[in-house]
């Protein structure tokens, strides 16, 4: 089972789990680049494939409890990827979307959601999902 569809074809995810500080983003820039690169993105997606992961990621690093991880789901389907990333937080809040990341994020990726929900420890789980899709060839 993955992303809790039974049936899904386990090639086309990725999971990667980093300490929740801004050092690993390059990591998540560099899969995220491969994986758009996998998926015949042309270069401008692909740039912005990385771009709307790092700010993506940033966002949650920013809300994220001190000594948590960072996890992060890549998702290929067809002609879009699918990026999920979420963090522990003490906030009670998504992420806001009032701010000059958030439209660098709507700008970068076709869709954008972000969410939280209680852990039941006190905390929660702070989530941003984002998708970006192939651009068609003419032909």
């Amino acid at each position: 089972m993955v992303d809790g569809q039974p049936g899904a074809a386990v090639s086309n995810a990725v999971e990667i789990r980093v300490a929740a500080q801004p050092g690993p983003l390059a990591v998540m820039r560099a899969v995220a680049g491969d994986l758009a690169i996998r998926a015949d993105f042309d270069v401008d997606a692909i740039a912005d494939v990385r771009l709307a992961v790092d700010e993506a990621c940033a966002t949650l690093i920013a809300l994220a409890m001190p000594g948590t991880w960072l996890t992060c789901r890549f998702r290929t389907e067809h002609d879009r990827l699918v990026f999920t990333a979420e963090v522990v937080s003490e906030h009670a809040a998504a992420p806001r979307t009032d701010t000059f990341g958030w439209r660098v994020l709507t700008a970068l990726a076709d869709e954008i959601s972000s969410a939280h929900d209680p852990a039941g420890d006190g905390t929660h789980v702070v989530r941003v999902e984002l998708a970006k899709s192939r651009a068609e060839v003419p032909g």
